[in-house]
């Protein structure tokens, strides 16, 4: 039987000593957990010096020399240079002349290094400029802000996995668009030639027209015959339109208003229809108009038959078809003249 090794507990008089090293990286695993990015604007800071002093006023070095001995850009160490600067500014920590090298003072919450450092050299561009103005105005930290705008595909698996992200960059896409000509252009394209796109743009028009024709009966009190002619609105007519719109109105921003729409436009359509057949005298005036309206047409269609060139394949049918049009015409004239007063016979 084979007996396998179990090693002896190692009681802590047994343990090897603890590493300086280990010790080190402890302790500065916590100074960087409990102040995050003020333990390295401290070091900056304290061995930085300020603009305007001179090698020989200071033993602190210039921001060059520390990132050679620190193995990084000027870049980089300016941008905690600035950020100590700004708190410095607001109160929070000291200024860089009230420092010295390997001094210690009282640093910040992590929380707050976020507000004034920037980490991105994109930041200090143009457009970095306009996103970290943007983001002020919203009350956000730029720095929030600036890492969406460098990183799209995480923006996009926002968008595309919660419906608050994607309201929110509609939104924003919906406030940019009116001062940005080339996105309408670009919007208008993408909504042009996605189907599912067309059809939703297609129907809100149609939902906004026809609540366009409740309200212009709501609020001009007339309304627009089904031959074409605008007369006032009965009173009972208006307050329906009145009521409806009124509906509409207070429907919230994210509601559908097409169905709301499609029952509005109906009603209204059908009180100007039973609004006509009322009246008389508004009845045959209907009737007449969609009568010369519908002889316009005829006529306008007549007119635009060319005979030029009509003998190279002029074929019986065509023949007869304007030799019965000729007769239909012949007999509505007749039916016409017959109706006519004729003239008074003298006594």
């Amino acid at each position: 039987m084979t007996l396998a090794f179990v090693p002896p507990e190692t009681s802590p008089a047994t343990q090897a000593p603890l590493s300086d090293l280990v010790a080190r990286d402890a302790r500065e695993f916590g100074v960087y957990a409990r102040t995050g990015g003020w333990a390295f604007g401290l070091m900056v800071a304290r061995s930085v010096r300020p603009g305007g002093q001179g090698a020989g006023e200071t033993p602190k070095v210039s921001a060059k020399e520390f990132a050679e001995l620190a193995g990084c850009s000027p870049d980089r160490v300016m941008r905690y240079y600035k950020a100590w600067d700004r708190a410095a500014d607001d109160g929070l920590v000291p200024h860089f002349e009230a420092l010295a090298p390997g001094q210690e003072v009282e640093l910040p919450d992590a929380d707050v290094w976020l507000s004034y450092y920037v980490s991105r050299n994109s930041a200090t561009s143009e457009r970095g400029t306009a996103i970290t103005e943007a983001a002020e105005a919203e009350g956000i930290r730029p720095t929030k802000a600036l890492e969406v705008a460098e990183n799209p595909t995480a923006l996009r698996a926002a968008i595309l996995a919660d419906p608050s992200t994607a309201r929110a960059a509609r939104q924003a896409l919906l406030d940019r668009v009116r001062e940005d000509p080339d996105l309408q252009a670009e919007l208008a394209r993408d909504v042009v030639r996605t189907e599912e796109l067309k059809k939703a743009v297609a129907g809100e028009n149609r939902a906004a027209d026809r609540i366009d024709y409740v309200r212009q009966i709501a609020e001009s009190g007339q309304i627009k015959t089904p031959a074409g002619q605008t007369v006032d609105a009965p009173v009972d007519l208006r307050q329906e339109a009145e009521r409806h719109l009124s509906l509409i109105d207070e429907l919230e921003d994210d509601e559908d208003t097409g169905e709301w729409a499609t029952e509005a436009y109906g009603a209204m359509k059908s009180l100007v229809v039973e609004a006509v057949e009322a009246d008389p005298e508004l009845r045959v005036q209907e009737r007449r108009t969609k009568f010369y309206s519908s002889l316009q047409k005829a006529t306008k269609v007549f007119e635009e038959l060319t005979f030029d060139d009509v003998q190279e394949f002029v074929e019986d049918d065509m023949v007869q078809q304007l030799e019965e049009l000729q007769q239909a015409i012949a007999t509505c004239i007749s039916a016409l003249r017959g109706t006519q007063p004729g003239p008074a016979r003298a006594e």
